[in-house]
């Protein structure tokens, strides 16, 4: 699918960049972005380089008059990989889900000033307390 009719890829990523730290532009390509967030070190004794993380990411991806949204939360491995796991500490899961949803009322503002659409993928997370929608 390509994107919205002059919406650009550049366009979109100067606007996405304004949300935070979470767009990784060298992921996306020209109908697909892609965010992520390492809410919670899972061992800060690790060294830096070989931590690993608790946290999120989002994949968007085009359609006619906007975007399909994709949520998941995991791991972070010590390869730089995202890995889907659940989350077992009560409190790890509460942080992760806290900025999984600040964000999301950020990125829903954003798709509302760019008068875009933005759908719930049917794969997306549901939270303990809501579904991202």
């Amino acid at each position: 699918m390509t994107l919205p009719a002059s919406y650009s890829k550049n366009k979109l990523l100067k606007s996405f960049s304004a949300l935070g730290p979470y767009v990784r532009e060298l992921k996306c390509q020209n109908d697909y972005f892609f965010f992520d967030c390492l809410a919670v070190c899972v061992s800060a004794k690790a060294a830096p380089e070989i931590r690993e993380f608790w946290g999120w990411w989002l994949e968007l991806e085009a359609q006619e008059q906007g975007f399909i949204y994709n949520y998941q939360i995991g791991l972070f491995d010590k390869n730089g990989e995202w890995r889907a796991m659940s989350i077992k500490k009560k409190a790890d899961l509460e942080h992760l889900e806290s900025t999984l949803q600040t964000f999301h009322k950020r990125l829903t503002g954003s798709f509302e000033t760019l008068n875009l659409t933005l759908t719930p993928s049917d794969n997306t997370i549901t939270l303990q307390t809501q579904v991202i929608a």
